[in-house]
C-alpha cells in the first residue's frame, strides 16, 4: 500500500504547514548542525584527552549509519512534520500509549536547549566585542602601581593582576540584576548574557515567523558564511605547518586505562552524540516538502555527508594545532575563545581576521539556534496534531509557521538561559538534554524494525538494507551504555536522574491531553499514513519483543551507571 500526500506546488490553503521547499531547503535549515561541534569541542577534549578526535569520528560514523533507519521510517509519513521522533513514535503507539509521546517529548527537550546554549555563547562574544575585559601582566603599570601601594604589602603579582582586572572590568560584564538558587538545578542569573541572549532569540523568532521557505532562504546565505570558514579552518592548518601529528598520537585512553578512564571516554561519547546525530533534523520538514517521496531521503543523506566531513575534519585539525592542553583552555571550553583559536589557525596574529572569525562565530551560533527552533517547534506542533501534546500547540500562522510552539520554545529557553550563564550550568543543561536525546534515539532505532514487522506491507520510498536496520538496533543499546556510564561525567552526578524526571513529565502532559481534552480518543487522521482509521492502532505483530527491548535498554543504563565510576571528589 503506497502512502499518499498532496503534491502541492505552492503553499497550502488555510493555516497549516505549507509544502514550500524541496530537499535543498531542508539541507539549509539543517546546516546549523555542524556548528554544534563548537559547543562542546573543548569539553570533550578535557574529558577524552587525546582520544577526543577519535570520539568525534566514531560518534559521527554512528550517527550517519543510524540516519538510514530514520530515512526509511520518515518515508512512511509524507503528511507529518516533527522529525524522526514523531515517525518512530507511531511504531510504539500500538504497544503503549505512554511510550509514543515519550519519544516526542524527549526529542523536543533534547533539541530545544540549543537555543539557550547557543545564545549564551553568542552573548559572550557580543559582550567581549563591545566591552572587552582588559588583560594585564606583571609588567603592566597598573599592576606595578598596585604592588607598590603600602596597603597591599605582602601581596604577589597574581593577586595584583586579579585585583586590577576586577577594577577595570566594564560594568556590563559583571552586571547581574538577580540571582535565584533552584535546588537540584543550579542558579538562575539574570545578567548581561541573559538579556543579550533573549534579544537574539526574539530575532530568530522574527525570521522564522515568515514560515519554512523564508527560514530556508535566510539560512542558505548564513550557512554558506559559516560552512566555508569551517572548511578553511579544517584544511589550512594541515598545509601551513601548524598541525602537529604528536597532538593526535597516543597514548590515548584518559587516566590510566582503568574504570575511571573508560568512564571518561564513554562520557565523551555520550555528549558528542548530542551534536553528531543531530542532522536527523533534516527530516523534520516532510510535511513541508513539495515531493516528500524523493526529498526526504536526499535531505538527511546530504546533510549527513556534510556533517561527516566537518565533524571529522574540524576536531582533528583543532586537536592537531592546539593539542589537548590548548583545547582545555577555559575560553575554548566555554565556547567564547573558539573564534580566536580559529583565527590563529588560519592567520596567526592578524587582528582583522580575528574580528572576522568573531562575526562568523556569532553567525554560526545564530544558524544553530535557527535550526533548533525550526525543528523543535515542529516536533511540538506535530505532537499536538497527533494528540500527544496540548491542543494549543497545533496552531500555525498564515505563513505556515507553528508560532505557539515557537513561543513555547522561547519561554522555556529563557529559563534555561538563566541557568546556562556559567560553565557548570552550561554542561549540566547539555547533559540533561542529552539524556532525552539518547532515550529518543533508543526508541526510534528500535522503531525501525518494529515498523518492518507491523507495517511491512506499506510502500517505502527508501528501504534501508536489513542488515543496517539490525546494526542500528544494536547501536541503540550502545547508546544506552553511553548514557548510563557517561551522564555523570558532566558537572553534576545527578544529570541522569534529572533527565529521567524531566522525561517523566510527559505523563501528566499526555494524560491531560488524551484523557481530559480528547476523552481517550486520538484525533482523526493521526495514523492515516499507516492505513489506520478511527481508533484502530493496528495489530501487535511484534508480540513481546518491544517490551523486552525496553527492559533490556533500561538494564544496560542501570548496570553501566553502577559499574562505571568517577574518581572520588
Amino acid at each position: 500500500m503506497a502512502a499518499t500526500y498532496e503534491p502541492a506546488t505552492g503553499a497550502d490553503s488555510g493555516n497549516t504547514l505549507h509544502r514550500a521547499i524541496d530537499w535543498r531547503g531542508a539541507f539549509w535549515v539543517a546546516s546549523g548542525v555542524p556548528a554544534l561541534v563548537l559547543f562542546s569541542i573543548g569539553g570533550i577534549a578535557g574529558t577524552a584527552g587525546k582520544l577526543a578526535f577519535v570520539v568525534w569520528t566514531v560518534s559521527m560514523i554512528m550517527g550517519f549509519l543510524q540516519s538510514f533507519t530514520y530515512a526509511e521510517i520518515a518515508g512512511l509519513f509524507p503528511n507529518k512534520s516533527g522529525g524522526a521522533s514523531v515517525y518512530g513514535a507511531t511504531a510504539w503507539l500500538r504497544y503503549s500509549k505512554l511510550i509514543a509521546p515519550l519519544s516526542v517529548w524527549c526529542n523536543w527537550f533534547a533539541w530545544s536547549p540549543v537555543l539557550s546554549l547557543g545564545c549564551a555563547i553568542a552573548a559572550g562574544y557580543i559582550l567581549n566585542a563591545v566591552a572587552p575585559i582588559p588583560a594585564f601582566t606583571e609588567q603592566s603599570p597598573e599592576v606595578i602601581a598596585w604592588l607598590a601601594d603600602p596597603a597591599n604589602a605582602g601581596k604577589v603579582a597574581a593577586d595584583a593582576i586579579t585585583a586590577v582586572t576586577a577594577a577595570h572590568t566594564p560594568a556590563i560584564q559583571s552586571f547581574n540584576a538577580l540571582s535565584v538558587a533552584v535546588p537540584g538545578l543550579g542558579t538562575l542569573n539574570f545578567n548581561s548574557s541573559f538579556f543579550i541572549g533573549a534579544v537574539l532569540m526574539l530575532i530568530v523568532f522574527a525570521i522564522q515567523h515568515r514560515g519554512i521557505l523564508g527560514t530556508a532562504n535566510a539560512q542558505k546565505y548564513i550557512g554558506l558564511l559559516v560552512i566555508i570558514p569551517m572548511l578553511i579552518v579544517g584544511i589550512v592548518p594541515l598545509i601551513n605547518g601548524q598541525f602537529h601529528a604528536s597532538n593526535v598520537a597516543g597514548p590515548y585512553l584518559p587516566g590510566t586505562g582503568d574504570n575511571v578512564g573508560w568512564t571518561l571516554f564513554l562520557g565523551a561519547m555520550f555528549i558528542a552524540a548530542w551534536s553528531t546525530y543531530a542532522f536527523e533534523t533534516a527530516i523534520c520538514y516532510t510535511r513541508e516538502f513539495r515531493n516528500p517521496r524523493t526529498d526526504t531521503f536526499k535531505a538527511i543523506f546530504y546533510s549527513g555527508l556534510l556533517c561527516l566531513l566537518l565533524y571529522i575534519l574540524v576536531p582533528f585539525t583543532f586537536q592537531g594545532v592546539l593539542g589537548v592542553d590548548g583545547m582545555k583552555d577555559p575560553g575554548i571550553v566555554a565556547g567564547t575563545g573558539v573564534a580566536d583559536a580559529m583565527a590563529n589557525m588560519v592567520a596567526s596574529g592578524n587582528a582583522f581576521i580575528k574580528e572576522v572569525f568573531v562575526a562568523l562565530m556569532i553567525l554560526a551560533l545564530v544558524l544553530a539556534i535557527m535550526t533548533a527552533m525550526a525543528g523543535s517547534s515542529r516536533t511540538l506542533y506535530q505532537g499536538s496534531v497527533d494528540g500527544w501534546l496540548p491542543r494549543y500547540l497545533s496552531h500555525t500562522n498564515a505563513h505556515g509557521a507553528p508560532t505557539r510552539a515557537m513561543w513555547t520554545d522561547l519561554v522555556f529557553n529563557l529559563f534555561l538561559l538563566a541557568i546556562a550563564s556559567d560553565s557548570g550550568g552550561y554542561f549540566f543543561i547539555l547533559a540533561v538534554s542529552n539524556v532525552g536525546y539518547i532515550i529518543f534515539n533508543f526508541l526510534n532505532l528500535n522503531a525501525g524494525w518494529m515498523h518492518r514487522v507491523d507495517s511491512g506491507h506499506l510502500d517505502r520510498p527508501y528501504r534501508a538494507p536489513t542488515w543496517l536496520i539490525g546494526l542500528n538496533t544494536v547501536l541503540a543499546f550502545v547508546n544506552a551504555l553511553f548514557m548510563g556510564a557517561g551522564a555523570k561525567v558532566w558537572g553534576y552526578s545527578n544529570a541522569l536522574l534529572v533527565g529521567f524526571i524531566f522525561a517523566a513529565l510527559i505523563i501528566p502532559v499526555f494524560a491531560f491531553r488524551h484523557y481530559v481534552q480528547d476523552k481517550g480518543q486520538f484525533p482523526k487522521g493521526a495514523l492515516e499514513d499507516l492505513g489506520l482509521t478511527g481508533q484502530d492502532l493496528g495489530e501487535r505483530k511484534a508480540g513481546i519483543l518491544p517490551y523486552l527491548a525496553l527492559l533490556g535498554g533500561l538494564a544496560v543504563v542501570l548496570v553501566a551507571n553502577w559499574y562505571f565510576q568517577m574518581p572520588p571528589a
